[in-house]
C-alpha cells in the first residue's frame, strides 16, 4: 500500500484548496449539501444503533457510536463531498502559500457553511423529525441527551472543543491525502474521526444535524444553537487552520521558501513552494489531488 510522505501531502493538500476554492458556486453548493448530509447520516446511524444499548456498557456504547460516525467522513471523501471542517485546513493552506486570496479563502468558508447546513437539516427534518428517526422512544431520549451535552458550558469551553475537533478531524482528511487507494484513504480517516467522538469534542457540522434535530423534537431553541454554533465553528477553524494548516506550512512550506535563494525569481512571486520542493513538484502532487478534489 503506497503512501505519500509529509512534505508531499502538504503540497497535495495545498492543489486540493486551490481547486476548492476556485470551485464555482454551483459545485461549491452542490457538494456542500452532500457534504453536510454524509456527515448528518454518520450522526444517524451513531444515534440508531447505540441509543438501545444496555446502560452497563458504559463508555463502551459510546466507542461502538463513535467507531460507525466516520461512514460520513468516508463518504465525503470517497464518494465525493465538500465538509467545513476539511476545508478550514486545506484552504487556508492554499492562501499560506500565497496561490489563493483572502477573499477566495471566506467565499469557500461561507458557501460551503451554508451548504453543509443545508444537508444536515435536510436529514434531521426529513429522517429525523419526518420518518421519526430521532422522535421514537429511545432515540429521541438519545438525541437529546446527546444535544443536551453540546449545549453545556462556557463559549470558551465549546471554542476549545471545536479546537479539539478540527484538529483529529483536519488530521483525518490530511492523512487520507497521504493514500493512494481507497483501502488506505478508509483507514487514515476511520482513527481520527473515531477519536474526536469518542471524547467528545464538538464538531460544526455533526451539531448541524444533532442539534436541531433535537429543536424539531420540541426540545431546546435557535438561539441555544447559535450560541452553540459560533464558538463551534470559531474552535474548528482554530484547529483546521492553525493547529494542521499552520504548523505543516511551518515545518515543511515556509522552511522551503526560506532556503530559496532571494535572486532566484521564484522566491518573488505567488507560487514558491511548488518549484523548491525537493520531494515533490506540483506535477507528482496531481494525481492523488485529482481524485480528491471534491473532498
Amino acid at each position: 500500500m503506497a503512501y505519500y510522505k509529509p512534505q508531499q501531502i502538504a503540497m497535495n493538500t495545498i492543489e486540493t484548496g486551490i481547486i476548492k476554492a476556485k470551485s464555482t458556486w454551483i459545485q461549491m453548493l452542490v457538494l456542500g449539501f452532500l457534504g453536510g448530509a454524509f456527515i448528518a447520516l454518520g450522526f444517524l446511524l451513531d444515534i440508531r444503533v447505540i441509543a438501545n444499548t444496555p446502560e452497563s456498557w458504559g463508555s463502551f456504547a459510546n466507542f461502538i457510536g463513535a467507531a460507525l460516525f466516520p461512514v460520513g467522513l468516508i463518504l465525503v471523501l470517497v464518494a465525493g463531498g465538500e465538509l467545513l471542517t476539511g476545508n478550514m485546513m486545506a484552504v487556508p493552506l492554499a492562501r499560506m502559500a500565497k496561490r489563493i486570496s483572502t477573499i477566495e479563502v471566506a467565499r469557500n468558508l461561507l458557501a460551503i457553511t451554508v451548504a453543509n447546513l443545508l444537508g444536515a437539516l435536510f436529514v434531521a427534518y426529513f429522517f429525523g423529525h419526518v420518518v421519526g428517526l430521532t422522535e421514537t422512544g429511545p432515540y429521541l431520549t438519545k438525541t437529546v441527551e446527546m444535544a443536551g451535552h453540546k449545549l453545556e458550558g462556557s463559549f470558551a469551553q465549546m471554542f476549545l472543543s471545536g479546537i479539539g475537533c478540527n484538529w483529529l478531524v483536519a488530521l483525518a482528511v490530511w492523512l487520507s491525502y497521504s493514500a493512494d487507494s481507497i483501502s488506505g484513504k478508509i483507514l487514515g480517516i476511520w482513527f481520527p474521526t473515531m477519536a474526536f467522538v469518542a471524547i467528545g469534542f464538538q464538531h460544526v457540522v455533526a451539531n448541524m444535524f444533532l442539534i436541531p434535530a433535537a429543536i424539531f423534537a420540541g426540545y431546546y431553541s435557535w438561539d441555544m444553537y447559535l450560541m452553540n454554533f459560533i464558538p463551534v465553528w470559531l474552535g474548528n477553524l482554530t484547529g483546521g487552520a492553525v493547529f494542521v494548516a499552520g504548523i505543516y506550512f511551518t515545518a515543511y512550506i515556509k522552511k522551503e521558501n526560506q532556503l530559496t535563494p532571494t535572486g532566484s525569481g521564484h522566491a518573488q512571486h505567488n507560487e514558491p513552494t511548488v518549484s523548491t520542493m525537493p520531494a515533490v513538484s506540483a506535477t507528482s502532487a496531481l494525481p492523488l489531488q485529482h481524485s480528491d478534489q471534491a473532498h
